[in-house]
């Protein structure tokens, strides 16, 4: 059995070596490195995939959320709700603009946003939502929408996690991750579900004016060069990333598959030890791609579990350990928007098993039977 790794990105990319290569050193030998082809090519394939009229390509996933912030004209001290229970970049990027992030609990089931909380924070300085579609799965987007619509409220969803999940409405039609709010943000860290090899990120919409807005603001606000129209910054994504996104976007639906079949191994093997874990739970109106595979450890087990597994050369992580609220960089910026019990429960009690592309049955039934034998 090989090492045991949360991601295990090399392996990933002897598979692909020869396509990888040839792409890297094509970049390399054109001397295009910024805006090159490969560029226009891969927001045109990622527009392609996740159905949204238009793709601008950034630096990082933070740059994506800062970006759309300040493509709404939000003003200093204007609110913007966010989950409690996410990663920090979330209530960075409204913390940067000067704008106040007001949290909102979770459900403790799926992780994401909790619906029926999110009126109660809702102020007259309320002016966007972003839910967090988080571990590989969507909020529950049709019931925020409508609450958006009747507040006059902005959507931004946070999609680093969960690019090819799909969102089902009532009336049966379907949507990716991404594409259902007035933007949507990506990640292409490298351990992500679709990553290159450095640092990207993508915005997406379907508003062609707000697309040129965002589109200006990732160039220094500018359309023409040398003209700036509005303040901006300065945030692409390199051409030598995107050719290796270009690469890795037709297997994304396989990596997708390849999750779930971990996953699946997963809900088998541990559905039994119902005294020491409580199993993800999967929405019944959005498709899973399981970015994490995040159990809740019962009877404050959670840490003493996490040292046993690791004794057993097992890595696990926790996301996350600390909610907003009990963040310092944030304690004294945000509001609560109503009590946030589950997600603190949820940052004392969550584990993630390693999940990736190319785990083998042999390590997944290693880690399963570990688990067990603690139990």
């Amino acid at each position: 059995m090989t090492n045991l790794q949360m991601v295990d990105l090399t392996t990933q990319y002897k598979k692909i070596k020869k396509e990888m290569d040839t792409a890297i050193l094509d970049v390399i030998q054109s001397g295009k490195y910024i805006n090159g082809e490969a560029v226009q090519e891969f927001t045109f394939e990622l527009a392609e995939y996740t159905g949204a009229y238009y793709v601008i390509p950034c630096a990082n996933g933070t740059d994506a959320l800062q970006i759309s912030l300040m493509a709404l004209n939000l003003l200093p001290g204007d609110e913007v709700i966010v989950p409690a229970f996410t990663y920090a970049a979330t209530a960075e990027a409204i913390a940067l603009l000067r704008l106040t992030p007001v949290l909102v609990d979770v459900d403790p089931l799926t992780f994401t946003i909790d619906i029926e909380k999110i009126e109660e924070a809702i102020s007259s300085k309320t002016r966007a939502i972003i839910p967090v579609h988080l571990f590989g799965q969507c909020a529950d987007m049709e019931p925020l929408l409508s609450i958006a619509k009747n507040y006059g409220i902005a959507v931004i969803e946070d999609n680093a996690q969960s690019i090819g999940s799909v969102y089902t409405f009532s009336d049966g039609t379907t949507k990716q991750a991404g594409t259902m709010g007035e933007v949507g943000t990506l990640s292409f860290f490298p351990s992500k579900n679709l990553g290159c090899y450095g640092d990207g990120g993508a915005i997406l919409t379907n508003n062609e004016e707000l697309a040129q807005k965002l589109k200006m603001i990732a160039s220094h606000g500018q359309i023409h060069k040398y003209i700036h129209e509005i303040v901006g910054c300065n945030s692409r994504l390199d051409t030598l990333q995107a050719a290796i996104l270009k690469i890795k976007l037709p297997y994304l639906n396989q990596y997708i598959e390849a999750r779930r079949k971990v996953a699946q191994s997963y809900t088998i093997g541990l559905k039994r030890l119902t005294d020491l874990i409580q199993l993800p739970s999967v929405r019944e109106n959005s498709s899973h791609v399981y970015h994490q595979y995040t159990l809740k450890i019962k009877g404050n087990n959670r840490d003493k579990l996490q040292k046993y597994l690791a004794e057993k050369n097992i890595p696990t992580m926790v996301y996350y350990p600390l909610p907003l609220h009990k963040q310092p960089a944030f304690s004294n910026i945000l509001r609560k928007g109503g009590e946030l019990s589950e997600s603190v429960k949820l940052c004392e009690s969550v584990l993630s098993l390693p999940i990736h592309t190319e785990m083998e049955s042999e390590q997944l039934l290693y880690i399963i039977e570990q688990i067990a034998n603690y139990g």
